[in-house]
Formats: structure tokens, sequence, C-alpha cells
């Protein structure tokens, strides 16, 4: 889907995109009385705690005890309910990934698991609380829907679609306020990427908050007259190949950009289309096979090479490669 506005906008507007999981929940609590939100003693730090405000009912706190959590929220799932696992991506599916697998996907039970937290720019929690690998562990799972949203609408889109979806998903977002690039009117829909800028010599396909370095580099791209088009990858599984594939026929060449180990995740994808159906130079902006570390997050994001500035680098690097 093609989608073309003016996003760049200096004094963007900053929201966790953890605020949109909350509100979504709510949303999707007063439309069906089906919804059950499970949490691993973190209800506030994953905003469920404003469902559990509205819903204590329907409201399950698990404790520090992630792997029974799963298994209560399958047995939820199989039972005509429909249950939303809350926790940080480190813990769920980190801790509980066994039960994940057998419990839910394997059993198909309706079961949507939220990691909060991900990323590197958890910042001064430190390496034990920065998921980095959550995407690559979940998007192998068969039957697995895998979502990683941009900002604050698109997670509270993607709570409430995912809600409305029968199976079991894994949907992450991150602490901190980001940049919103979506409006309530933007579409969303599971497994159709869009296409949020247009250009012909180079594709970036992201995913997460970094979709908003995406475009600034984009733009300051621009003004050194490299026209890149801009790809919101917002699902990881099932993956949007058309849209990827019908870019990279037109620029030749991809930068993949994401908060998470550039092994298995929105790059594995990526190199998994094009090298089965258009194979074309690739370039990759992630974490590089790396434990995190404390540190506040922008100076992580430098660090680690995850910045504005380093895709610049990575999409003039891949121009030379066609």
């Amino acid at each position: 889907m093609l989608l073309n506005p003016k996003i760049y906008l200096p004094d963007v507007e900053l929201l966790p995109t953890r605020n949109g999981y909350g509100e979504g929940l709510v949303e999707l609590g007063e439309q069906d009385p089906r919804i059950f939100v499970l949490t691993g003693d973190l209800a506030e730090s994953t905003r469920a705690h404003l469902f559990q405000k509205k819903f204590p009912e329907r409201f399950v706190e698990c404790g520090v005890a992630e792997q029974n959590m799963m298994g209560v929220a399958a047995g939820l799932g199989l039972s005509g309910k429909i249950a939303f696992v809350s926790s940080y991506g480190v813990f769920s599916p980190g801790r509980n990934w066994d039960q994940f697998r057998v419990s839910v996907c394997y059993s198909n039970a309706n079961v949507k698991v939220a990691g909060a937290h991900t990323g590197i720019s958890v910042g001064p929690d430190g390496a034990t609380h920065q998921a980095l690998e959550d995407i690559a562990i979940t998007r192998v799972l068969p039957g697995l829907t895998v979502i990683v949203p941009c900002d604050y609408f698109e997670t509270k889109k993607a709570t409430i679609a995912l809600g409305k979806m029968i199976g079991p998903a894994y949907f992450r977002f991150s602490r901190e306020k980001t940049p919103i690039i979506t409006t309530e009117k933007t579409p969303f829909k599971i497994g159709q990427h869009l296409v949020l800028r247009q250009g012909k010599d180079a594709t970036i396909a992201a995913c997460g908050p970094l979709v908003y370095e995406a475009l600034i580099a984009a733009e300051q791209l621009a003004e050194q007259k490299i026209d890149v088009e801009v790809i919101n990858c917002h699902t990881l599984k099932p993956f949007d190949e058309k849209t990827l594939i019908t870019s990279v026929k037109k620029t030749g060449c991809c930068v993949t950009v994401e908060e998470h180990q550039i092994i298995g995740g929105l790059h594995g994808a990526v190199c998994e289309t094009l090298g089965q159906n258009f194979p074309v130079p690739v370039e990759a902006i992630g974490m590089p096979n790396s434990f995190g570390e404390s540190g506040e997050p922008q100076e992580l994001l430098k660090k680690y090479g995850m910045t504005t500035s380093d895709v610049i680098k990575a999409v003039k690097k891949v121009l030379k490669r066609k």
C-alpha cells in the first residue's frame, strides 16, 4: 500500500508506543467481553494497568512467573477467550518461549503476546533488559503473526487489529517516547506494508521507532540529489513480499533499518525475500551481533550505529554496490 504524506517535521510530537498498547486494550475491552489481559508484575510499565482499572474482573496478575503466565493465557485462548500477555520482551517471549511454542503456537491458541521495552533504547536498564533477539525467536514459529509498529498510533491500531484476529501473535514496542509519524487515519492492515516515501535510487525497509530515522535520512539524502523510497515494514510475519519486491525492482538496492539484532530480524526477512525472488545489494542497520549495555538511549543508538547518519552512510554504501 502507498502512503505519501509530508512526514518530515522537526518539531514532531513524541509519545511512548506502549501508551498505544494500553489504550488499545481499553478500546478492545469495551468492544469485546472475551478480552482478558495478563501481566507478570509489570502492569504500569506495559500500560496494561489502564485495562486493569477499567476491567479488573478480566485482568490477571500472574506475578514474576512468566512461564505460568503463558500457560494461563493458553488456557484462556483455548476456551473461547482472547488473551493478551503483557511483559518485557526479554521475559516474554524470552523466558517463556517453550510455553509460547508448545502451549500457544502448536495449539493455535488465541493469545497475543506483547513484548515491551524492546531494543537498545531501553537504555539504563542494560543488556539483560534490552530485547534484541525477540523477532528472531518468534518469526520462526509456525503460524505466528509478528508485528513491529512504528509509533503510538500504529501500536494502538495493531493492538486492536490483533484482538480481532484469530490465532497467536507477537508484537513488540519500546520504552521511550518516540516520534509520531502516522495519524489516526493512516491505514493499518496486518501483512500490508506502507510506502511512506516514494523514491527511485534506493529502498529503505524499516520497522519500529527507527522508521523515523529512515525518513529523516531520506529527506537529508534528497538534499544531496539521492532519491530514496522508505517502506514501513510493520508486519514481519506474514511478510509483505510484493511491496518490497516492487520497490527494489525500481531502485535496485536496499537498506534495512531495525532496533534488533541484524541476524534473524527484518534484515533476515528482507534477504530471504530478495534472495528467492529478486537478488540485489542489501546493507543492514541494526544491532551488530552484540549485547547492549547501560547508557542513555541516544548514546547507545549512536554507539551501535542506528542513527540517521548511519542510515545515510548505508544508503551511499549500497548505491556503490548496484
